[in-house]
C-alpha cells in the first residue's frame, strides 16, 4: 500500500499528460496541418468542461443542469458543442490570417471565461460546479487514479492512431497543401474554406474532450481553471516545442513541458510563504527560456514535421490508377 500511495503523484501528472495530450493535438490539427492560428483554445476547452459538468452533476437550486446523466453522455456532449460552437466561430473567423485570427479567437476565449465567471444560473459564477461524478470514484484513491490514467490514456491512444491515419491519408497531404500553398490547393479545385472550417471543429472537439477529462479529473471546473495561461499559452508551447505537423513530436512536447511544470510547482511550493510566491514567476521564465532554445537550436521542434516524399505519393497513387485502368 505505501508503494500505491508513493505512485499517486507519478500518476496525477501522467493523467495530466493525457488531458493536455487532447489538447494538443487539437491545436495541431488546427496549426500543424492547416494553418490556423488558434489563440483561444482555453474557450472550447471552458465549453467541454462545463458542458459534461452540466450534464453529469446533480441537481442544485437556481442553476442549471443537475441532469446526472452518465459520463460517456456529458463527454460526447462536450465534444458535441465545442465543435457546433466553434462552426460558426470558424464560418465568421476563418476568413482572417495569422495575427488577425488570433486576436479574434482570443475575443471568443475571454468571452466565454467571463460568461463562466459571471452566470450564476449557468455555471455557478466564480463557485462553479461542484459534484461532478468522477469514473472509478467509489474505488479506493490510489486505485481511482490509477484507472482514472488507464481509461484516459486509452482514449488518448484510440485519438492519436485516429489522427495518425487520417494525416497518411490523402486529407492530411490535401490539408498540408492547403497550408503551405492556399493558391496552388485552389488552382487543384480544393475547397479550401470548407476544409479548414473542418480543421477548426475537429480540433476543437478535441479540446472539449479534454476540458470533459479535466471536469471528471477533478470533481469540479471553476473559471480558474480555464486561465488563458494554463490553457491556451502553455499548449502552444507544448506544440511548438514538441514539433507541429508531428502528433509524435506534440505529445512529446505535452510531457515535456507538463513535467518540468509540475516539476517546478512541487519546488516552489517547499519554500517559506514570502518566497515561493515570488518563485512561481520563475516557472514562466524556465518554460519560455526553454522555448526560446529550442527555436535557436531546432526551430522546428524536437521532433520535426515528417513531409512525405513526392517518390512516396506516386507509389500510393500507382496501384489506385493501376485498380482504375482494369
Amino acid at each position: 500500500m505505501e508503494l500505491l500511495g508513493a505512485l499517486n503523484y507519478p500518476i496525477y501528472v501522467a493523467t495530466f499528460i493525457c488531458i493536455y495530450g487532447f489538447l494538443a493535438i487539437g491545436l495541431n490539427i488546427q496549426w500543424g496541418y492547416a494553418g490556423l492560428f488558434n489563440a483561444g483554445i482555453a474557450g472550447f476547452f471552458a465549453v467541454g468542461a462545463y458542458t459534461t459538468a452540466i450534464l453529469t452533476s446533480p441537481p442544485v437550486a437556481d442553476r442549471l443542469g443537475g441532469f446526472g446523466l452518465p459520463v460517456f453522455v456529458g463527454v460526447i456532449g462536450a465534444m458535441a458543442l465545442s465543435a457546433i460552437i466553434a462552426w460558426p466561430v470558424g464560418k465568421l473567423c476563418l476568413r482572417f490570417r495569422g495575427d488577425y485570427l488570433a486576436i479574434v479567437t482570443i475575443g471568443v476565449a475571454e468571452t466565454i471565461r467571463l460568461i463562466a465567471r459571471s452566470e450564476d444560473w449557468l455555471t455557478g459564477s466564480t463557485r462553479g460546479i461542484n459534484d461532478v461524478p468522477r469514473p472509478f470514484g467509489d474505488l479506493p484513491y490510489t486505485i481511482s487514479q490509477l484507472a482514472f490514467f488507464g481509461m484516459a490514456a486509452a482514449i488518448l491512444l484510440v485519438t492519436y492512431l485516429l489522427v495518425e491515419r487520417q494525416s497518411s491519408a490523402p486529407w492530411g497531404r490535401m490539408m498540408r497543401a492547403i497550408r503551405d500553398n492556399e493558391v496552388a490547393a485552389l488552382a487543384m479545385g480544393k475547397d479550401v474554406p470548407f476544409r479548414r472550417l473542418q480543421a477548426f471543429v475537429f480540433g476543437a472537439a478535441l479540446m472539449g474532450l479534454g476540458g470533459a477529462l479535466y471536469a471528471h479529473l477533478g470533481r469540479s471546473i471553476t473559471p480558474d481553471a480555464v486561465d488563458p495561461m494554463i490553457a491556451s499559452f502553455l499548449i502552444w508551447i507544448m506544440v511548438i516545442l514538441g514539433g507541429s505537423g508531428n502528433n509524435r513530436g506534440v505529445l512529446a512536447g505535452v510531457a515535456v513541458v507538463w513535467i518540468i511544470w509540475s516539476a517546478s510547482e512541487f519546488v516552489t511550493d517547499q519554500l517559506p510563504i514570502e518566497y515561493a510566491l515570488q518563485a512561481k514567476y520563475g516557472r514562466i521564465f524556465l518554460i519560455g527560456l526553454m522555448l526560446q532554445l529550442v527555436l535557436r537550436f531546432r526551430p522546428e521542434g524536437i521532433f520535426p514535421e515528417k513531409r512525405p516524399l513526392l517518390k512516396d505519393a506516386r507509389q500510393e497513387e500507382e496501384p489506385d490508377q493501376a485498380a482504375e485502368r482494369a
